[in-house]
């Protein structure tokens, strides 16, 4: 499941292998904040084994590590467990609560802060998103903003200081993906999963395309691209000719 959690974030990022690399906390790896400061950009995912209300050996060096990146205000975005991950390191509260698993594609409306978002106000004021969660947020850490919510509040947020955003919903899986990911887990989804019948519904309910297809790559686009520098005036109206031949002497790289 790590190798298809990465393969979606670099689907939905558009990103090449050599873009992104990979942090596993539950096997060992250490999520240190001075790593931060070798990436444009930190995205959190997860996986349903994992509960974001339990405390494991290498919880604490995340919650740390989410900390850190809202102090040096690196962009930053967890998609479900990521969202409640983030959530919880903040000083929100998150729930398990298998009662109210949403699982399936699902309808989300945007709030009026996300009418403004620089990334939700893309979005129409109702729109679909694959989920699949037995955690929620019920309450957001301070100085953050609710951007989405259905039935359930908290779909999306955002801090209001730095570009660190959640969702509940999961950006990163396409329906395919999410089918894979059902089944491995459906173990772990068991009173929402009881029978065949409910596990068909559900991946039948599943999604190919939704509004939120762009918004993992949108999110990187936004924050963590550097824009380009503007062009000098002279450098718009020059003529287009070769450079001399003391220009090239001049660029040719030293031995």
């Amino acid at each position: 499941m790590e190798a298809q959690e990465r393969a979606c974030f670099l689907e939905r990022g558009r990103l090449s292998p050599a873009q992104l690399h990979t942090v596993n906390v539950a096997r060992g790896d250490r999520p240190t904040p001075a790593r931060l400061e070798e990436v444009d950009a930190l995205l959190i995912g997860g996986a349903g084994k994992y509960s974001a209300t339990d405390s494991y050996p290498w919880t604490e060096a995340l919650h740390t590590l989410v900390r850190h990146a809202v102090e040096q205000r690196v962009p930053t975005l967890g998609s479900c467990w990521g969202h409640q991950v983030i959530a919880r390191a903040l000083g929100g509260r998150v729930v398990h609560d298998p009662g109210r698993s949403e699982l399936g594609c699902g309808w989300v409306r945007r709030t009026k802060a996300g009418t403004h978002d620089p990334l939700l106000g893309r979005f129409p004021p109702r729109f679909r998103a694959n989920m699949g969660h037995h955690d929620r947020v019920v309450e957001l850490p301070p100085c953050a903003t609710e951007l989405a919510h259905n039935d359930q509040p908290h779909q999306a947020f955002r801090l209001d200081e730095a570009p660190v955003y959640g969702t509940q919903f999961h950006s990163e899986l396409d329906a395919r993906r999410e089918r894979e990911r059902i089944l491995v887990y459906r173990e772990y989804y068991r009173d929402a999963l009881p029978d065949e019948e409910t596990v068909q519904h559900v991946l039948d309910s599943l999604a190919d395309t939704t509004e939120v297809d762009n918004l993992l790559y949108d999110f990187l686009a936004t924050y963590a691209v550097p824009p380009a520098p503007p062009m000098k005036a002279s450098a718009l109206h020059a003529p287009s000719r070769p450079p001399s031949a003391a220009a090239q002497q001049r660029a040719a790289p030293s031995s």
